[in-house]
């Protein structure tokens, strides 16, 4: 029996896809349809509220979802279980207002909710203890650890003597917060006596919150890494993703060496296990973490083996991003003809397969290889093929458009202008999904850092096309925020 998806299930579904604009405004209008039905305040709309509430927070829109979180929870109670929805949106109203930076406010809100939770639950329900977890982060924060101590303990005996399964994050929690007081204390306790599924939650959970600029992150993964792989084995995938973020870690900390260790740990166990597709990932990992150290034959050949299980894979599309990679280090290296012919390799196997973004990638990479090597026609014709494979604000995309502006100024070497091409990239998004007769002109620059936008309307836009334009810049801004920080492009 098929169920039909509810509004909000559909909503996140487009944010996956990267349609910010649709998920709002699928969700804007469910927030219409309830107070046209029900009533501004009634139950109906507060839970709207909450549900557009958590897809702007989704699509990092933390102002606007604060105010949603504020709306719903404003709403009266009118039964015990709208009571329990109103306790759930003034704590996403707490822990949205800590994520936006604005602790004072959160911290208010957040024992609010616990005070409100204690005199509808109790203090031994389990439903009480999901008010002190958010705020024992908070006073973590705030680096108000004894205090954090204090609730974090009362959360974790709590949902012990409960059996409720959310022991795990408050554990994860708790890990953090001992582990930020130097008492020396075991950071995690009890594993034994929790099932697999819990253990492995909890080990996720530390993940999600690691500081990747703090060095004692290091210190905390490691405990975990130790505990989980003693609990569950060396071999379990929680074990495994633990050893991933160590890598991740270690790369951003600026520790190559401690990165390549952690690959080499997860890529041993792939191929104990025989989990070929799987290794191959991590060899591709390994061999750009290899390069980074100046270790370049060990990455050659690690490129190698890489392209060996994947031949044994067989999957069109995984060969081809072995031979992406193996070809654009080689031309790092200055190994032409050999890269020339991996790059070549990669395009026919990524056209073997039924992945668009492969090919498109396939086609940019190779177009970069032609223009720096001074073959212009050939560089103009695979980029101008391979961009409308791939998303406006796909790394690649982005470079592979940059190139061929230099491309078409007759330039061999450079990337363009990349502020300007992620400018112009932003303005096609926009356009692209606005009424064709509604704007004149659209100026967008890039200055300090920051989109700034000249809009000229060619008409006075209705009530809705004003709500779309609105939309349309906000997920536009979302959209490429993360290319204004890493424009570089991403092999």
């Amino acid at each position: 029996m098929t169920t039909t998806p509810s509004p909000v299930d559909v909503a996140f579904a487009l944010l996956r896809e990267g349609r910010l604009v649709d998920a709002e405004s699928l969700m804007s209008r469910e927030l219409r349809s309830a107070a046209d039905k029900h009533g501004t305040g009634s139950p109906a709309w507060a839970s709207a509220q909450c549900d557009l509430g958590n897809v702007l927070l989704n699509a990092d829109q933390l102002d606007r979802a604060i105010e949603c979180y504020r709306q719903a929870a404003s709403a009266p109670p009118r039964d015990h279980e709208t009571h329990k929805d109103q306790l759930t949106y003034r704590m996403n109203l707490g822990m949205a207002l800590r994520l936006a930076g604005r602790l004072d406010e959160a911290e208010a809100s957040l024992r609010e909710g616990v005070q409100e939770r204690l005199a509808f639950y109790g203090r031994e329900h389990a439903g009480y203890a999901f008010g002190l977890e958010p705020l024992a982060d908070l006073l973590l924060e705030r680096g108000d650890g004894a205090r954090a101590r204090q609730v974090v303990e009362e959360a974790v005996a709590n949902f012990w003597r409960n059996g409720h399964a959310r022991v795990a994050t408050a554990l994860a929690l708790r890990a953090a917060i001992v582990h930020a007081g130097g008492t020396g204390e075991p950071l995690f306790v009890g594993l034994d006596q929790l099932p697999d599924p819990v253990v492995e939650e909890l080990a996720g959970a530390v993940v999600t919150r690691l500081d990747h600029a703090d060095p004692a992150s290091k210190e905390l993964l490691a405990a975990l890494i130790d505990a989980v792989g003693t609990r569950l084995g060396a071999d379990h995938q929680a074990t495994l993703n633990a050893l991933s973020a160590l890598a991740n870690l270690s790369s951003d900390l600026g520790d190559q060496s401690g990165r390549v260790e952690a690959i080499e740990r997860v890529l041993d166990s792939y191929d104990r296990q025989g989990r070929l597709e799987d290794a191959v990932t991590a060899a591709l990992g390994l061999a750009m973490a290899q390069s980074e150290t100046g270790d370049d034959d060990a990455a050659l050949r690690t490129y190698e083996a890489a392209y060996r299980r994947a031949d044994q894979v067989g999957r069109p599309e995984l060969q081809s991003q072995v031979l992406r990679n193996w070809g654009l280090a080689l031309n790092e290296l200055g190994s032409t003809a050999p890269a020339e012919y991996r790059l070549t390799a990669a395009l026919t196997q990524a056209r073997r397969g039924a992945d668009h973004e492969t090919v498109g990638r396939a086609l940019v990479a190779l177009g970069l290889f032609f223009q720096h090597e001074a073959r212009l026609p050939e560089a103009q014709r695979v980029l101008e093929e391979g961009l409308p494979l791939l998303g406006p604000a796909h790394p690649d995309a982005l470079a592979g458009r940059s190139h061929l502006g230099a491309v078409l100024d007759g330039r061999t070497c450079g990337c363009g202008d990349m502020p300007g091409t992620i400018a112009d990239a932003f303005r096609e998004f926009v356009l692209t999904r606005l009424p064709t007769d509604l704007l004149e002109r659209l100026d967008v620059t890039i200055e300090d850092g920051e989109f700034k936008i000249g809009v000229h309307l060619r008409r006075e836009p209705t009530e809705t096309e004003l709500e779309r334009l609105n939309a349309v810049f906000r997920s536009a801004h979302a959209e490429f925020r993360r290319s204004l920080q890493q424009p570089r492009y991403a092999g």
